[in-house]
């Protein structure tokens, strides 16, 4: 029977000095409601920053300006959907911080209109890359 529980032992303590001792003292079980909770508010900010963008980008001043450099509003609008979440919250926050500026006369027309080209051709590289 001794024999038989040195393997065992052994396991044991292989398995005791491998694994951290914080790993093993760290057991957090996640409820279901909890994950449930994350999952909406994540959910509900990537709609609220798809639709800051959309229609930053929704603008007569956006869509004369994309017009004016031939790009394409409609491209750019369907690319914003296929943005990770960390990448539409930075554009998200530059058009919010963009349209903010110039309804505080901070910034004119003609800066706005760089903005938004630079925010379109940024989506459409960012889509393109991937």
């Amino acid at each position: 029977m001794q024999l038989k529980m040195r393997p065992l032992f052994a396991c044991v303590l292989a398995i005791v000095f491998v694994v951290p001792l914080p790993l093993l003292a760290q057991s957090h079980v996640v409820s279901a409601a909890d994950l449930q909770k994350e999952l909406v508010t994540a959910s509900q900010t990537r709609q609220h920053n798809l639709a800051t963008v959309q229609q930053f980008l929704s603008t007569p001043t956006a869509e004369k300006a994309m017009k004016s450099a031939q790009i394409d509003p409609r491209q750019v609008k369907t690319a914003v959907s296929a943005l990770d979440d960390q990448e539409l919250a930075q554009i998200a926050a530059r058009a919010d911080k963009a349209h903010g500026d110039f309804a505080a006369g901070a910034i004119g027309e003609r800066d706005l209109i760089w903005i938004i080209l630079a925010i379109a051709v940024l989506v459409l590289i960012i889509v393109a890359v991937r």
